[in-house]
C-alpha cells in the first residue's frame, strides 16, 4: 500500500516517524477516518473542521488545505488502484525533547492512509449484537473528547469483548458506560435508540466523541421531523427501546439485533433486524452520500 507522508509518496513499509515524535512518546496526535463514495470523501469539511479545532487545542500547527487534501485523496486512490476506500488522515505532533512540551509543535507529521473497503453487506441482514462492557469509558483529557492517538481504553475494550464466549465468531460491538453508569458510546461508534417514534442519543457531556456521522444522522432525523433527544440514559432504558443502532463514518448506520450484559443475559431488539426509523435514515443516508 502506498501512503502520503509529509509531502512524499512512499510504500507503507518505508513509513517511519522519529523515536522522538511526541505522537509516539506521549500520544499527542489526532486522526480522522472517513470513506469515499464515487471517489469523493464524504463530509470532509466536517472532519477537517474537527481536526483543525483539536490541533489548535494541542498546539499542533496544522491547518488543513481542503483543495490540497482533495488532490491527495484522488491520487492516493489512483496509486493504490482503488475506486473507493477507507481513508485515515493522521497528524502526529512531531519531534520534541523528552519531557512535557513547553511550546507549540511547528512541524507535525501528516500521513494519509488508504485501505480497501470490505464488501458491502446486505443491509437488511447487517444487524449485529451489542455487548455491554465492564470497562468504563475513560474521561476525556480536555473538556471534550478528541479523536486522538490515546486509544488504550478502546483497545482494552476490544480485548474484553473477545473474552465473551457467546460472541465467538460473531461481529459484535462493545458498549461503554461512563463512570456514572450512563450509556456512552461503542468502541468505534456512537449510539442511538428509538422509543415511541423518538430518537435518543447520549449527550456529549457523557464523555463521548462528537462523531461526524452522529451529527449527520441527527440532521437526517430533523429533516424527517423525527424528534431527537440527547441526555443521560440508563442501560434499562436501552433494554426497553424499540430500535437500537450505532453509527460511524465507515460502517454508516448499523442496526443492533440483541443486547448482552456481562453475564450473557440477552434481550432481542424488535424482530432482530433494522427497525422502521433506522431503515428510513439508512435510505436517506445512502441517497445523500452517493449523490454528493
Amino acid at each position: 500500500m502506498i501512503l502520503y507522508m509529509n509531502g512524499q509518496w512512499i510504500e507503507h513499509h518505508q513509513a517511519v516517524v522519529s523515536a522522538y515524535d511526541h505522537g509516539f512518546l506521549y500520544g499527542i496526535g489526532l486522526f480522522e477516518t472517513f470513506r469515499t463514495y464515487n471517489g469523493r470523501p464524504f463530509l470532509l469539511d466536517e472532519h477537517l473542521s474537527r481536526l483543525e479545532k483539536d490541533c489548535g487545542e494541542l498546539g499542533i500547527r496544522y491547518q488543513p488545505d481542503r483543495s490540497g487534501i482533495m488532490q491527495i485523496i484522488r491520487e492516493l486512490l489512483a496509486r493504490n488502484g482503488l475506486d473507493d476506500a477507507y481513508i485515515r488522515l493522521s497528524v502526529s505532533a512531531g519531534i520534541g525533547e523528552i519531557g512535557l512540551p513547553s511550546a507549540d509543535y511547528d512541524s507535525p507529521s501528516v500521513i494519509f492512509y488508504a485501505k480497501s473497503l470490505p464488501p458491502r453487506p446486505n443491509w437488511e441482514a447487517s444487524a449485529r449484537p451489542l455487548q455491554r462492557l465492564k470497562l468504563r469509558r475513560n474521561s476525556p483529557e480536555a473538556g471534550w473528547r478528541m479523536k486522538s492517538f490515546h486509544y488504550m481504553n478502546n483497545i482494552l475494550a476490544k480485548r474484553e469483548l473477545l473474552q465473551y464466549p457467546w460472541l465467538a465468531g460473531v461481529h459484535a460491538e462493545g458498549l461503554f458506560l461512563n463512570s456514572s453508569g450512563h450509556l456512552a458510546e461503542g468502541m468505534v461508534s456512537n449510539l442511538f435508540f428509538v422509543s415511541a417514534g423518538e430518537c435518543f442519543t447520549p449527550s456529549l457531556d457523557t464523555g463521548i466523541l462528537s462523531g461526524i456521522t452522529r451529527q449527520f444522522v441527527i440532521r437526517l432525523c430533523e429533516s424527517r421531523s423525527i424528534p431527537v433527544h440527547s441526555g443521560h440514559y440508563s442501560w434499562e432504558m436501552l433494554l426497553e427501546a424499540d430500535e437500537v443502532f450505532i453509527t460511524n463514518s465507515i460502517q454508516e448506520i448499523v442496526p443492533i439485533s440483541v443486547l448482552f450484559d456481562e453475564d450473557g443475559q440477552c434481550r432481542r431488539i424488535g424482530a432482530g433486524g433494522p427497525g422502521p426509523i433506522a431503515a428510513k435514515l439508512h435510505e436517506d443516508y445512502q441517497s445523500y452520500c452517493w449523490s454528493k
